[in-house]
């Protein structure tokens, strides 16, 4: 069944809209509705989805509201805290986000002739009366950095007039503010990517923006639809910058579609984005799988050419009594200063602290596949203002940059490049959260001037600093790629991790920063724990189960192509560099093992550096296979 916009369907519940008689009433008016779930993300990244009739739920609905429901800890991803001999995990419904109603267009109610529909109710794990999901510990943070905000207002006579308050009995609240932009490619099922098309394409800019036609259209556009029924407030929609144009038969259908697009929406609270963001997966998928077209959502779906991020917006504003609204990031008069002393100390916080927070947001081998030079794709802990304070720029190239409107002081925001799609939100910003923290409080306890702060944040390495590291820049307005050579990139921002393992282990090398994530017992040590063994378990579990055995069989695939009486010395000079590739890579001897047999072994021994060590070498071997092969193909009679 074709998938359509229901006017007459129930599509959310915002929280505090009903007590449990008026959901009640509100479900027996929607009767479609056959089905409950309770979505918690585990920390794996993976939420749960079940079936519950909704007669059950509504049976005893305050108890359900209150107590949830039970599974155990093999069917969620909790390593280190749920194990076999201790596995009751509960699910506890969260009351205070919207809840959505997922639509299962394929099957109809008999009695109303609409879709079938289950309510989705975002959930916490709870295990030993702790809550120990992915979003409680973002629910944790969040509290942590209002509190702590609070708790500055109230005792920083400056920061009240800073920001123009009198007292901070003004002050109703803090907000944080969250936003992602979500990329996703979308192509014909079955289809192989031609890279060079791709690459060509790209370097082009032809599908950057441009207008989208057929089945990529129409989804797009049923995409928008119904993310606007579910209260997401949608921006825009739009071409990114991979892809090649669709091909279509004599008959008008469409045979060959590969395409990258963005879908922005509204900010929101933060909890509120995480659910946002997982829910609007689903819809995307599900609309576009309907016009018979695979989405994926990973970060390098295709090497060689652009990949997916998900850039995440960050905010902060307080909210007077009186009603008014104050960015926290942004000074009072624009053209004063870059930011406010928060907004300094916030982004200087990120940057410090980037080490224990990248593990929580690039911990897979797709993440660190997407973090190359090259692709507008951050590698390096450095930050751009903009080149002058009357003219607010974007730089690309940077880790999180200053995003300003001097016409509106409330758009102030940091944009973080480093996410991609499968990034799990709700640790991430968590994440972000405490390591902006950790410099508002070291540096506001300070007596750093504004001036002071900014001269701090555009240090040269070997500087003096107060608060960041003195062998260290964190600033740079140029093109972090092009204006300086791999070797100054590393002197002056560090060098990037370049397995999981490298990114993972800065966990055990910087304790003092790990005390970061655990201030106020957001991140706890055992969910620390946790997220590192999970981390750890999938990177081995996919190099030994999938990448090795995709690499085989590129090795193979790499055959020789030419004969004697067409070949040149060209060409044979290219195959015997080919061939000695795929020995060095595949094949054993008995004096000596393969590059692959070797990784396996260490993988069976469970020899993590020298995993680490010797994917970093595979990757490279792998990249020069791929290439050599494609210039021995080129120059080949007959071959495509």
């Amino acid at each position: 069944m074709v998938s359509k916009i229901y006017d007459e369907l129930l599509y959310l519940i915002n929280p505090g809209t009903y007590d449990d008689q008026g959901l009640l009433e509100l479900l027996d008016k929607h009767p479609e509705i056959k089905f409950v779930s309770l979505v918690a993300v585990d920390l794996g990244n993976n939420h749960t989805d079940e079936k519950i009739p909704i007669e059950l739920f509504k049976e005893d609905i305050a108890d359900f509201l209150v107590k949830g429901v039970q599974t155990d800890g093999s069917s969620v991803v909790l390593p280190e805290i749920a194990d076999l001999s201790n596995a009751k995990v509960d699910l506890i419904p969260d009351k205070d986000v919207r809840w959505f109603i997922d639509y299962n267009y394929d099957l109809t109610d008999p009695s109303t002739s609409l879709p079938v529909g289950t309510l989705i109710i975002p959930a916490f794990l709870c295990h030993e009366d702790k809550l120990v999901c992915s979003r409680s510990v973002l629910k944790r943070s969040a509290e942590c950095l209002k509190e702590n905000l609070m708790g500055l207002f109230k005792t920083n006579s400056k920061l009240l007039e800073e920001f123009g308050i009198e007292s901070a009995d003004m002050i109703d609240e803090v907000l944080l503010t969250t936003a992602t932009e979500l990329e996703f490619w979308v192509k014909t099922p079955g289809k192989q990517a031609d890279i060079e098309k791709l690459s060509t394409s790209q370097v082009l800019k032809e599908q950057y923006w441009k207008r989208t036609i057929g089945p990529v259209k129409t989804a797009l556009e049923e995409s928008l639809l119904k993310l606007n029924k579910y209260g997401f407030e949608v921006e825009m929609g739009h071409k990114e910058v991979g892809g090649v144009p669709s091909a279509m038969d004599s008959d008008g259908n469409f045979t060959y579609i590969m395409e990258q697009l963005e879908i922005d929406w509204k900010y929101s609270s933060e909890m509120q984005t995480g659910d946002n963001e997982m829910f609007a997966q689903d819809i995307i998928k599900d609309t576009f799988v309907d016009k018979n077209l695979d989405v994926t959502f990973l970060a390098k779906p295709i090497e060689g050419v652009a990949g997916n991020g998900k850039h995440t917006h960050i905010g902060l504003a307080l909210k007077l009594k009186s009603g008014k609204m104050l960015n926290l990031f942004s000074p009072l008069d624009p053209k004063s200063s870059y930011m406010s002393s928060l907004g300094f100390e916030s982004i200087m916080g990120l940057l410090k602290n980037y080490e224990v927070v990248n593990p929580f947001i690039s911990n897979t081998n797709d993440a660190l596949r997407r973090l190359k030079p090259g692709f507008e794709a951050p590698v390096c802990i450095v930050t751009s203002l903009g080149h002058t304070v009357e003219t607010p720029s974007r730089n690309r190239t940077i880790l999180a940059g200053l995003i300003r409107d001097m016409n509106n002081p409330m758009a102030t925001r940091f944009e973080v490049r480093s996410p991609n799609p499968t990034t799990n939100t709700y640790v991430s910003v968590a994440a972000i959260y405490q390591a902006m923290l950790d410099g508002i409080l070291k540096i506001s306890a300070s007596d750093l001037t504004l001036t002071d702060i900014e001269k701090e944040l555009s240090k040269k390495p070997g500087d003096d600093a107060f608060y960041l590291e003195k062998d260290r820049a964190y600033r740079s307005e140029e093109d972090v790629f092009e204006d300086y050579t791999d070797e100054e990139r590393d002197s002056m921002f560090g060098v990037p991790p370049a397995t999981v393992y490298e990114n993972v282990k800065a966990l055990d090398l910087y304790p003092d920063k790990v005390e970061v994530l655990l201030n106020g017992g957001v991140f706890t040590e055992d969910i620390i724990k946790s997220l590192k063994t999970a981390s750890t378990c999938q990177w081995i579990n996919e190099l030994k189960s999938r990448i090795l055995d995709a690499n085989t069989e590129l090795v193979r695939a790499s055959k020789k192509l030419h004969d004697i009486e067409n070949a040149t010395d060209y060409d044979v000079v290219n195959w015997e560099k080919i061939n000695q590739l795929r020995h060095d890579l595949m094949k054993n001897k008995l004096s000596k093992k393969s590059l692959f047999e070797e990784l396996r072994s260490a993988i069976e021994e469970s020899d993590f550096e020298t995993v680490s060590r010797l994917q970093v070498e595979m990757q490279i071997k792998m990249a020069e296979l791929e290439k050599l092969y494609s210039v021995y193909k080129r120059n080949l009679f007959g071959i495509k």
